[in-house]
């Protein structure tokens, strides 16, 4: 297989890492602090080179695109809701979508038009239970009524893509728009910077995004998708977390000789190496899976899952090897902690990916001696 980047993935992955190259740890806190939580200047940037188009026609790009930006987005720790705000829900619309639904996207690749996919209810665990939010027809329409929570990028939203119970069985897909009577949204700021909401919708008028038929299998493209595209940014923020550690090892001075002049600091730093190729070889494995067209949720699980492990890995050895400077506002390496960790709760923590890898070992041939 060829793992080597092609002349136009290097150049998107070059032009990428430029344009964000001047996120530093105090320009990054001085924009989660403030409204809307992103950049909206790096965000019209974003748009104007096409990022946040990509996998919208897959005869233009695809997931090994999306895993070389979102790689440098995590290297940067940068806020912009590139996943959840435009490619995860847009990829949806643009796989169901009817024709008029999907020249909405025209507005989202133009970074006009946010999005959000409002999946997740209060009690689910990861991706897996029963949908209390449920679909009813209205004349030509529909109502929805329910709540959704953790909707990621669901504050700046101006539709969401909406999971609900159809009304013979099976869950349906829909638009809603943010600003449609009976939505209300509850905002709050994620712990890693990035922003979020509790989303009410009380005979909320919707569309259904395509056919009003069960769209769970769409809906498992989705999470995968969107998981593959998590597992490239985890593998970034690891990247970057590996090179502020080393480079930490061979600046700062103990007993007047640097610390990479011990050697239990250095094998530690060389573990931490291990894990994150560990963690990239996963990540690439999920991409180019996705690539084929192989939709394998047990591929998405395995993926996650290492991806869940180096993380915490690798998060927790970066700031035991810089001491208390590792947790400080002003410095990355703890924003890099929290954006793991975040990303290994998304969709799923490690102990849900390992659920769902058991729920499937029936489907393994078994090996005799």
């Amino acid at each position: 297989m060829d793992f080597q980047l092609s002349d136009e993935q290097v150049l998107l992955r070059d032009t990428t890492r430029s344009m964000l190259s001047g996120y530093d740890t105090e320009t990054r806190n001085k924009v989660i602090e403030a409204d809307p939580g992103f950049n909206p200047e790096v965000w019209k940037q974003l748009a104007d080179i096409g990022i946040l188009g990509l996998g919208f026609d897959p005869q233009e790009s695809g997931p090994l695109e999306i895993m070389v930006v979102l790689t440098e987005i995590g290297r940067r720790v940068a806020p912009e809701p590139v996943v959840h705000g435009a490619l995860g829900p847009g990829a949806l619309i643009a796989e169901r979508g009817t024709a008029e639904q999907r020249a909405l996207l025209d507005a989202v690749a133009e970074g006009e038009r946010i999005l959000a996919f409002a999946h997740t209810e209060p009690g689910m665990r990861g991706t897996a239970g029963k949908l209390a939010t449920t679909a009813a027809p209205q004349g030509d329409s529909w109502q929805l009524n329910g709540r959704k929570n953790p909707v990621l990028t669901g504050d700046r939203a101006d539709t969401f893509v909406v999971s609900a119970a159809l009304p013979d069985g099976g869950t349906g897909l829909f638009l809603v728009e943010a600003s449609a009577d009976g939505v209300t949204r509850a905002p709050y700021r994620t712990f890693d910077g990035q922003r979020g909401s509790q989303v009410d919708f009380a005979d909320a008028p919707a569309t259904a995004l395509g056919e009003a038929t069960d769209a769970s299998a769409a809906i498992e493209r989705a999470v995968i998708r969107i998981s593959s595209a998590l597992c490239a940014e985890a593998v970034g923020a690891m990247e970057e977390a590996l090179r502020l550690t080393t480079d930490y090892l061979k600046t700062r001075k103990q007993f007047g000789v640097t610390l990479n002049t011990f050697q239990t600091l250095t094998q530690r730093a060389a573990d931490m190496y291990v894990s994150l190729e560990l963690a990239r070889s996963m990540s690439m494995y999920a991409a180019m899976s996705l690539a084929d067209g192989n939709y394998d949720p047990v591929i998405a699980a395995r993926a996650k899952l290492q991806i869940g492990r180096s993380g915490r890995h690798i998060a927790q050895e970066a700031i035991q090897l810089h001491g208390g400077i590792g947790v400080t506002w002003e410095y990355p390496v703890g924003h890099l902690a929290a954006r793991l960790t975040a990303i290994d709760h998304t969709l799923g923590s490690s102990q849900d990916q390992l659920h769902v890898l058991i729920d499937n070992l029936s489907s393994y041939d078994l090996a005799k001696l």
